[in-house]
């Protein structure tokens, strides 16, 4: 039986099988305490063995990190602190560990559980994250499957960069020492797809063909990006929740988007509550007030140009300096929410050289109908726009922007045929994570963390 549901019974239950990990051992000559944790919760499990047990002798040697199997009768505890403790009839090694486990000390630095990602699952903080990050991937799909909404996958290998920046991870199955060439030029009509392709950055335009087809849809999957960062902030791996719907303009792009997070925050403080008191308790302090906070928060809109002029009219200065037609900064961002509205805030109607292509050009010709979710503590989380449904008005945008359409010539297609407004976002799942959780670096939301000069598993 997994240790969560037996910790969450209300009364005793003899013959009990448990299976787990141990994480401390206190042994006696007469009695030993072993911590016992399967992974179900953050709570573990005390067990209590007796030296009546024909092999206590070896009991009483277990190591942290040993992998043990008991039987037993769980009964309450007299220990303060833990409401059950399972009096052990019968225990065996399932796997033995020795004292160069890695895992010895209650605390380790992060860095240091970097280094031993393979192990560090079975540490609190990163049992707390991964439970976490299972429940809310849960809840992404629930989300919109309750709204009926498609789920689609997006293919990962593509010839598309929907962002414009050239951060692709090529895929190639060419001679890197001797590539074909025609003047010079690499030939890609002989790689194995018959053109240049990548990893893809987003699910993005391929989800608007499905979105022109069945009107609500979403993917969930992972994105790449060959930028050579190593911020706290950044991973050449990560994952994308990006919905599209038809038939929608910008504010109803920004009600789904409160709608979802609303609905994330929610869930997690509904099914996560053990996980997050401990971040709350260990990593952020006041964690679960902001969370509580924003689950009920009225959420804010405001124009780009009234945030500009919101910052210069401040008195405040920032590192980065404020001026119409730059893009906001995270101190910006978090001016805007912390101290101008004291909540969330849309904003929206960017300068539109300051976004990408196919975001729908506003009638002053100088702002597109982008928007971009900000929350106290972190500034952006979401970023959307409506999409330029017009075939004549993008196309010139693609030209004036140096593009090629030819290369695009499908994604085109859906405004020439059947087209109608649509809109979407996108949410970077890890950044969520962080927010939700408290942890600062990237690299400890995702299990095997992919950044520059790091790819090891």
């Amino acid at each position: 039986m997994r240790i969560k549901t037996l910790l969450s019974g209300h009364e005793p239950v003899a013959d009990v099988e448990v299976r787990g990990w141990v994480r401390t051992l206190r042994a006696g000559k007469e009695v030993s305490f072993i911590e016992l944790n399967d992974g179900s919760c953050f709570s573990s499990l005390q067990m209590v063995a007796d030296c009546s047990l024909d092999n206590y002798a070896t009991i009483a040697k277990l190591a942290t990190g040993a992998c043990v199997k008991a039987m037993g009768t769980l009964v309450p505890s007299p220990a303060k602190g833990q409401q059950w403790e399972l009096q052990v009839s019968e225990l065996r090694v399932v796997g033995h560990a020795d004292q160069n486990y890695p895992l010895q000390k209650k605390r380790h630095s992060f860095e240091y559980l970097r280094s031993i990602a393979h192990l560090r699952p079975r540490s609190n903080t990163f049992g707390a994250v991964f439970r976490l990050r299972s429940a809310l991937s849960f809840a992404v799909h629930q989300f919109f499957q309750q709204r009926d909404f498609l789920y689609v996958h997006t293919p990962i290998i593509t010839a598309s960069d929907c962002e414009g920046a050239g951060e692709l991870f090529r895929v190639t199955t060419l001679d890197p020492q001797r590539p074909p060439k025609t003047d010079d030029v690499i030939d890609w009509e002989q790689d194995f797809f018959g053109a240049k392709t990548g990893l893809t950055v987003s699910g993005q335009l391929q989800g608007e063909l499905f979105a022109s087809a069945f009107s609500d849809i979403y993917t969930f999957g992972p994105t790449f990006r060959a930028e050579n960062s190593n911020t706290s902030r950044h991973a050449s791996e990560f994952w994308m929740i990006e919905p599209e719907i038809a038939f929608a303009d910008l504010a109803a792009d920004c009600r789904l988007a409160e709608d979802f997070l609303r609905y994330l925050v929610t869930y997690a403080l509904e099914h996560c509550s053990e996980d997050l008191q401990f971040f709350n308790d260990r990593i952020e302090k006041g964690l679960l007030d902001k969370l509580g906070s924003l689950a009920t928060a009225r959420f804010e809109t405001m124009t780009y140009t009234e945030a500009v002029n919101q910052l210069q009219r401040s008195g405040r200065s920032f590192e980065f300096p404020v001026e119409w037609g730059a893009d906001l900064q995270s101190e910006h961002e978090r001016y805007l929410c912390e101290q101008v509205v004291g909540g969330p805030l849309f904003v929206v109607d960017y300068p539109k050289q300051i976004k990408a292509f196919y975001m729908r050009a506003n009638e002053d010709d100088k702002t597109v109908a982008a928007m971009d979710l900000l929350v106290p503590r972190v500034g952006e989380i979401i970023g959307g726009s409506q999409r330029e449904e017009r075939h004549d008005v993008l196309l010139a945008r693609m030209l004036e922007l140096g593009m090629e359409p030819e290369s695009l010539q499908w994604y085109l297609d859906i405004r020439r045929w059947g087209s109608c407004p649509h809109a979407g976002f996108g949410l970077g799942f890890e950044r969520l994570l962080m927010y939700m959780s408290g942890m600062e670096n990237i690299r400890d939301v995702i299990p095997f963390p992919r950044t520059p000069g790091h790819a090891a598993f």
